[in-house]
């Protein structure tokens, strides 16, 4: 693991905690976040001319730079400032009814749970979650399709799921729902940064995504992006002036979700910087090696507690994985007691009635820390 030490003094995380919740909220670098910081004083040098002369060209250079990371077309992707922001504009924007329903799974988040079932509750629709088998990818596709059904108009799945820390095979998904006719929805929070991806090669008709989290860019810059054909279908959560501009702009998509007035624009400007610190410090191979410490630290989480793999296999999962926890344990009990005597930062989940600690591995953390875990895991048990 010779590439992760060296990544340690480029964070400014705490060095007294053992920081394991990078799937939380992320963490910026260093040189990202002076980047952020910079934005941040050239808007207030001059106001007037940042917003009115400067930010439209900006931004565009940076959906640019952002487009060119996801494999996706500039005018495809707008700036939001999390995922769920993203899920909330697709969401609300379709109108479905009583004869309609959004399938989904046991997996997702719970902030995209609540705005489906908010507007299931209101609308009318049905918003259903199923079990998937994840014995293998194969399994997974067959499993979920055999609950689609003739009011399936939408399907909303996590690319990598926040709960249970699994990665779906979203794009076998959205083919078999394009030849249907049903509209796909990802929620790819954990994704960027952490795997590869493709937008325009995973078909999707809206994704949206995080960019604070693994890509490592500052709070609050996040992304949707639309298919050009399902683009017509999305309507602006707030009405500012891109709904009726006059100006030559990059498209009306663009224009709908990404002119919100005045706001800092700086998270957004920096995302180019975050994407430059990890080409530079060869990311491939910090994932590689981050993959290679998660595996190891999953197998040796079971044996300790002599509970099995969530997972068939290590393909499952990337630089995050959830372990279970014995059914005695009490979960407040036990994270207030990881952090208070261990300074070990993790988060516990409590999932369809099984109890895991979900563990994120990323370039600043070390085998040591993984050490130190499992070093207190015994005491905590």
């Amino acid at each position: 693991m010779a590439i992760m030490p060296t990544l340690k003094s480029q964070f400014q995380l705490r060095p007294e905690i053992i920081f394991l919740n990078h799937g939380s909220f992320g963490a910026t670098p260093k040189p990202v976040f002076d980047s952020y910081q910079r934005w941040q004083r050239e808007l207030e040098a001059q106001p007037v001319e940042f917003f009115a002369r400067r930010s439209s060209a900006l931004m565009a250079d940076a959906r640019q730079s952002l487009a060119n990371y996801l494999g996706a077309d500039r005018d495809d992707l707008v700036f939001v400032t999390n995922a769920t922001l993203g899920v909330n504009i697709v969401a609300r924007s379709l109108h479905l009814g009583a004869d309609d329903e959004v399938l989904t799974t046991h997996h997702e988040y719970g902030a995209c749970d609540r705005t489906w079932r908010y507007l299931a509750a209101r609308h009318g629709f049905s918003y259903r979650a199923c079990a998937v088998d994840l014995s293998s990818r194969e399994n997974f596709v067959e499993s979920f399709w055999k609950n689609v059904t003739h009011q399936t108009r939408v399907i909303f799945l996590s690319h990598i799921t926040s709960a249970t820390a699994t990665i779906f095979p979203v794009q076998e998904i959205c083919a078999r729902a394009r030849a249907a006719g049903i509209l796909t929805v990802v929620d790819g929070a954990h994704t960027p940064g952490q795997i590869p991806v493709n937008l325009n090669s995973l078909g999707a008709d809206f994704y949206a995504g995080n960019l604070h989290k693994w890509l490592c860019a500052p709070k609050g810059a996040g992304f949707l992006h639309a298919r050009p054909a399902s683009q017509s279908l999305l309507e602006p959560l707030i009405v500012s002036w891109g709904f009726e501009s006059d100006a030559p702009g990059p498209s009306q998509f663009v224009d709908h979700h990404e002119w919100q007035g005045t706001r800092d624009l700086s998270a957004f400007l920096a995302v180019p910087d975050a994407i430059t610190f990890q080409k530079e410090n060869n990311w491939d191979a910090v994932r590689a090696d981050c993959h290679a410490l998660a595996v190891d630290a999953e197998r040796e989480f079971c044996a300790l507690t002599g509970l099995p793999s969530f997972y068939a296999d290590d393909g499952w999962f990337a630089q995050m994985f959830v372990a279970r926890l014995p059914a005695h344990v009490d979960l407040s009990v036990f994270k207030t007691r990881l952090y208070d005597e261990f300074q070990i930062e993790a988060p516990v989940i409590d999932w369809r009635g099984e109890k895991f600690l979900r563990i994120s591995i990323q370039g600043y953390n070390t085998r040591e820390d993984v050490d130190a875990l499992l070093k207190a895991l015994p005491q905590l048990l």
